[in-house]
């Protein structure tokens, strides 16, 4: 038996990276899923990718009419939710120094309203026994620089996780997070602007990572496939860090 068979899950940021590796999995395992991003290009080159049990659903986190969409198509489509996993984030680079009030208030509203939001209107429609599954980051265990905000709005997701795991164990449902380290994915092009300086971003980030790589959207997906399904059914408000040992020496 797969470990998602016959579940509704949610990938917010689902069209590449982690989000989209996260939803290939959760398919190959019997999961039907929602995936959103904020260009509908790249949700439909991720819908044929995964061929089948899935839909698509443009939005931003940082717009709750957004959100409110996304669970209107869920809502229209008769279903009920069994997992969510909130993976859309925005991060730019910037030190303290740079940071402004539009960096600052771009960065909360998606990565700590947005994701807020995205779970809260959500409650309706999850059925008990649900799994909610947060993808921060390990950045929020340590200080890198120009990633001030980035962390911080991480540090509020994990406070999210503490707390949520209490309001909704009435109901049997878990509340947990996901830390990764460095991950190859686009996002090194989208903070550098081109992919030598991307490239470059990764070598350096692999140097300080004790394993001596970065990690794959395939590692981070197995791991909140883990906390998704019933293999962590006694784990709730707890942060799993995925990051190659960067956080722990």
């Amino acid at each position: 038996m797969k470990k998602l068979d016959g579940k509704v899950a949610i990938v917010t940021g689902g069209s590449s990276g982690i989000g989209l590796a996260a939803a290939k999995l959760f398919v190959d395992e019997g999961a039907f899923v929602y995936i959103t991003g904020r260009r509908q290009s790249e949700l439909s080159k991720a819908a044929e990718l995964l061929e089948k049990n899935v839909a698509t659903v443009q939005g931003d986190i940082g717009n709750l009419s957004d959100i409110d969409s996304l669970y209107a198509r869920v809502k229209s489509d008769r279903r009920k939710i069994d997992v969510i996993v909130a993976n859309a984030a925005f991060v730019e680079l910037k030190t303290l120094a740079e940071v402004t009030p539009e960096h600052y208030d771009k960065t909360f509203n998606v990565n700590a309203k947005g994701t807020f939001f995205t779970v809260q209107k959500a409650l309706p429609l999850l059925n008990d026994g649900a799994s909610i599954v947060l993808v921060s980051s390990s950045g929020h265990l340590s200080g890198p620089p120009q990633y001030t905000t980035y962390c911080a709005s991480k540090a509020a997701q994990r406070s999210f996780v503490r707390t949520w795991a209490n309001d909704l164990k009435s109901r049997g449902i878990r509340v947990n997070s996901v830390s990764p380290g460095p991950v190859d994915t686009p996002i090194f092009e989208v903070q550098t602007g081109n992919r030598e300086a991307g490239d470059a971003m990764r070598s350096a980030f692999a140097k300080a990572v004790p394993m001596g790589r970065i990690g794959t959207p395939e590692e981070i997906a197995k791991a909140l496939l883990f906390l998704a399904s019933s293999d962590s059914s006694f784990t709730t408000g707890a942060d799993l860090v995925a990051d190659g040992g960067l956080t722990q020496f």
